[in-house]
């Protein structure tokens, strides 16, 4: 896209030389934001009427990529790169800190490292990372015994070189490689706009040439039925997979079938191959109800067959397992909240009067995973709001679980593709201790660790201390916080801390660790993780009683924690900071209108802050398929309720805090104009002298940067943000 600069945006670029001073943030006076034109566009539902006057900011894609942009989508461009200059403006006092922080967080990084290998269909499989390379390199060697080959140089062919791949793009996203049955091609897509609309191609591992098939608009994933035809998902214009088309190597993808399509707009869709490798899948889901399809894979042209259908709030998910006859494991929730597990029969699938119970429902325990192999089953469950990998020997009936030690950490399945073997790889974290693979022996339940990834330069474990607390929420409810910090920072009130929160779509925030925290860590900050209602840690019932008519929890429960840590003297009560990304990002946004005067500062990263609007308009990517999350504002009572805690429809005159907001101009589920409009609503209101800025990625989409290390300049920017307002900046 061509662009040009604008009168506003000049004005804001030459608005740091008036002064040979550094201009402090906080003098607002001393800069002029970008100010957006007023425009009359009244939304009117059940009545009731709001004025959007920003509502003109937004774009369509076939806009955004235009080239030459017509005058409309030059006019919200500049805007955004007017909000960019003056954001770099402000922060014109911390240009320094910014550098320094990316340089120590990338100097902790191994920039030439390697994963640990896994095996599979004959092959060993690693990806590698070469110095100063923003991405992986992927490549696999013939597996002539159980241990993979040494000698990187003469054993390992590579596949995929993802930083050739990237060359020549602002952006770049390998979505999924799978190689088909006879090992001879691999299948795989890219993104290099991050609207997350992958492009598959295919390439013969053994010339290394790509073939003339291209598939476009697709889903990213997708399954070898045999050696010649795969199976993929294709989106719509609201990006939502919602068919499944078959493609034979050699042909015109114009004239792939569709064999399969959904067209319930609440349900998306996606094609996998089974662990038993006997059925191409289809899965079809929404937020409460779920289906799947199978069809052999000797039978690619053949019809696929349902395993069950659709029931109204039965999520489930399907495995087939290997044998003679092989039989089905099922995860599901029917007559059970938080899940149990299954089996049945090769033809018993549609009645569930058939299936037999292989892991109860347990009412304090949430059933997340489980992994198959031939004589065990790996059972993931959640507990207290922590993970838990139980083993079950299924000849004898023999148990064992998996000894865990630090107060808050996450442990989760790894990458076990072999089904007839007697070892597990897992994965561990904490927020003390980095990514680590184990390989843990079924039978004799001993962990070898295989990998800990390393934190280049002078870090140690045990200078860091982790804890676990309960916060007593409004209600009696107790929410689970896990903090970190260094040691002999002092917890007697005067510490800065960081909150973080998301609460939504049952997601589960872990304690993991991050190399790029210890800069807030080192320089005094305590970090700490609301656990809120609408995730899933304390099981299903703690997500649903935050959703919906009981959305609101989320938003207190966050402030209920805030405000004991206070009371523990974890936090000096003066500077108390929020961060959320996404639905994270609507946390933050509700959580500052609610409680302007609880934070010094908050960061929203891409935060969907205009919910009426969006979820009333379902030509936006997601809306459809959310309605069992947020509501359908077609009816009264979820319109009043979403209008209730809508952060852009609740800005207020107040003493807001300082905010740093992010997006990203292709952002595909959280389109670029929410966080923009929102800015602008705010600063008219804004009664303070704190500052209101925007940051918007023009290359990027909702994860922001791609590669390794330029991610972490985004990463950067909102430290020294947080480190400024904290008075941490020397």
């Amino acid at each position: 896209m061509r662009r040009t600069t604008s009168p506003l945006l000049l004005c804001v670029l030459l608005l740091p030389a008036c002064s040979d001073a550094p201009t402090p943030m906080n003098a607002t006076e001393l800069l002029a934001p970008p100010v957006a034109p007023k425009r009359q566009h009244e939304i009117t539902a059940h009545g009731h009427t709001r004025n959007d006057e920003y509502y003109w900011m937004r774009l369509t894609e076939e806009q955004r990529n235009a080239d030459p942009p017509d005058a409309h989508t030059k006019e919200v461009v500049d805007h955004l790169n007017a909000e960019n200059a003056y954001t770099e403006a402000a922060l014109a006092p911390v240009k320094e800190l910014r550098e320094d922080l990316f340089a120590e967080m990338k100097a902790r990084i191994k920039e030439t490292d390697l994963s640990v290998p896994y095996r599979e269909n004959g092959y060993w499989y690693q990806q590698r990372f070469d110095e100063g390379k923003e991405y992986a390199v992927h490549m696999r060697a013939k597996a002539t015994s159980t241990t993979a080959p040494q000698d990187a140089d003469a054993a390992w062919l590579e596949l995929l070189n993802e930083n050739k791949m990237a060359e020549g793009h602002s952006y770049f996203d390998l979505g999924d490689f799978e190689v088909s049955p006879n090992n001879n091609m691999v299948a795989y897509s890219v993104d290099v706009v991050s609207r997350r609309k992958y492009e598959i191609r295919f390439r013969d591992i053994t010339t290394g040439n790509d073939l003339s098939d291209v598939i476009t608009n697709t889903g990213g994933g997708c399954a070898w039925a045999d050696d010649k035809t795969v199976f993929y998902p294709r989106k719509d214009k609201t990006l939502r997979s919602y068919r499944i088309y078959r493609h034979v190597l050699g042909t015109d993808p114009k004239t792939d079938v569709v064999v399969y399509e959904e067209k319930d707009s609440a349900f998306s869709c996606d094609v996998y191959r089974s662990r038993s490798e006997r059925y191409v899948m289809i899965g079809t889901e929404s937020t409460l109800s779920s289906e799947h399809l199978f069809l052999p894979v000797d039978q690619p042209t053949g019809n696929f067959q349902v395993f069950l259908p659709r029931e109204e709030e039965h999520e489930h998910s399907v495995m087939h397992v290997q044998g003679n006859p092989g039989k089905w494991y099922i995860m599901t929730n029917w007559n059970a909240q938080n899940f149990r597990l299954m089996e049945c029969a090769e033809g018993a699938t549609a009645d569930k009067t058939k299936w037999k119970e292989l892991v109860p429902h347990r009412a304090e325990v949430l059933l997340e995973d489980v992994d198959t192999f031939r004589d065990h089953l790996v059972i993931t469950e959640r507990r207290e709001g922590l993970t838990h990998i139980r083993v079950r020997r299924l000849s004898d009936g023999k148990e064992h679980e998996i000894q865990f030690t630090d107060p808050a950490y996450v442990a989760y399945s790894g990458t076990n593709p072999e089904w007839d073997t007697d070892k597990l790889r897992y994965g561990y974290t904490s927020l003390t201790t980095p990514g680590s693979v184990y390989e843990h022996d079924l039978n004799a339940a001993t962990d070898i660790l295989l990998k800990q990834q390393e934190v280049v330069g002078s870090f140690k474990r045990e200078d860091y201390t982790s804890e676990r607390i309960w916060a007593p929420a409004g209600d009696g409810v107790k929410v689970p916080v896990s903090i970190v910090y260094r040691k002999g920072t002092k917890l007697d009130g005067s510490a800065p801390l960081l909150l973080y929160g998301y609460g939504s779509y049952g997601s589960s925030i872990d304690p993991t660790f991050s190399s790029a925290r210890l800069s807030l860590l080192d320089r005094g900050f305590v970090y700490a993780i609301a656990h809120i209602r609408g995730g899933e840690e304390l099981g299903r019932n703690w997500y649903e009683n935050g959703k919906m008519e009981h959305k609101a929890n989320t938003f207190t429960d966050f402030i209920d924690c805030a405000d004991h840590l206070e009371k523990m003297k974890y936090a000096d009560p003066k500077r108390i900071f929020c961060l959320g990304g996404s639905a994270g990002g609507l946390l933050v946004g509700a959580v500052v209108n609610m409680r302007p005067d609880r934070w010094k500062a908050a960061c929203a990263e891409v935060p969907f802050v205009d919910v009426v609007t969006t979820m009333l308009d379902e030509s936006i990517p997601l809306t459809t398929g959310e309605f069992d999350e947020w509501g359908d504002p077609k009816e009264k009572e979820a319109y009043d309720r979403m209008l209730a805690y809508s952060p852009y429809d609740n800005v207020k005159d107040a003493n807001y805090p300082a905010l740093l907001v992010t997006t990203g101009l292709h952002d595909s589920q959280v389109q670029y104009w929410e966080p923009a409009k929102w800015v602008q609503r705010l600063r008219e209101h804004q009664k303070s002298n704190a500052p209101i800025l925007l940051f918007t990625n023009m290359e990027a989409g909702h994860g922001g940067a791609s590669g390794r290390f330029e991610s972490l300049k985004e990463v950067a920017l909102i430290y020294a943000f947080f480190l400024e307002q904290a008075g941490l900046v020397k």
